[in-house]
């Protein structure tokens, strides 16, 4: 059984939100074969609370404006660093980067199907690295100034 096209509708448009809210390495995968309960997960990343908030925002307001799809359940909306919204058809996980790296959802689905997404979405691959090699610049270079 393959994902059904209502949810790789969803998951296009989920995508597109998260990428338009700057989300980090966001990618799809078609676990149908493997679940009963869903079509597919969409996990994207972002490196702080407030902007992993934002990302859930456009992804359910989206969803809702352009496609009438309400999430069943949300989860995690409180510390904002993982989120986990349930469209039954699709489940979204926006996670903290650091909660992406520690948890690797990636390595639990690798063996799943990856859904095509917009090129948006795909230009995000390599975001999160490319964002904490910078971070790690400039924490270097502020020890160096209190020296």
């Amino acid at each position: 059984m393959t994902a059904t096209d209502r949810s790789i509708e969803l998951i296009k448009t989920a995508a597109q939100a998260a990428a338009d809210k700057l989300a980090h390495d966001i990618i799809a995968y078609d676990v149908s074969d493997v679940l009963s309960i869903t079509d597919a997960f969409l996990l994207a990343s972002a490196p702080s609370d407030r902007q992993v908030k934002s990302i859930v925002d456009e992804v359910e307001e989206r969803l809702n404006k352009e496609l009438g799809a309400k999430p069943v359940r949300r989860e995690g909306d409180r510390e904002a660093r993982w989120v986990l919204l349930d469209y039954v058809d699709i489940v979204v996980h926006v996670q903290h980067s650091e909660e992406r790296v520690f948890y690797a959802l990636e390595r639990l689905w690798k063996d799943c199907p990856e859904m095509d997404l917009p090129a948006d979405a795909k230009a995000t691959r390599g975001k999160a690295a490319e964002h904490a090699k910078l971070q790690a610049e400039e924490d270097a270079a502020d020890l160096r100034e209190l020296r």
